[in-house]
């Protein structure tokens, strides 16, 4: 078995107080296996521009529900619809080292 992973760079206060802006993030490419709790990685259809980092929700026809932790301060599937997981994070590794 062949694991791929990427890392990301967490903007803004979307995922607080799970994740702050400034975290870097190691995440496992591929969105099987993503269940609904799951920290991923994901891009929406409406904005293949835009990578974002939030929590799966559920499974919907085209993607996943994704949403911020922080309701307040989110844009996710509330404004773009389901989006496509890319990864699913593992562990924050700066700027101190911690499992999801």
């Amino acid at each position: 078995m062949r694991w791929c992973f990427m890392t990301a760079l967490v903007r803004g206060p979307s995922m607080v107080p799970t994740l702050r802006d400034g975290d870097a993030v190691l995440a496992r490419r591929g969105g099987r296996g993503t269940r609904p709790g799951d920290v991923v990685v994901a891009r929406f259809a409406a904005r293949p521009d835009l990578l974002v980092v939030k929590r799966a929700v559920r499974p919907e026809a085209g993607g996943w529900w994704v949403q911020g932790d922080n309701e307040f301060a989110s844009d996710d599937s509330r404004s773009f619809g389901p989006a496509q997981v890319q990864a699913r994070v593992l562990l924050v590794w700066w700027p101190s080292l911690r499992r999801l």
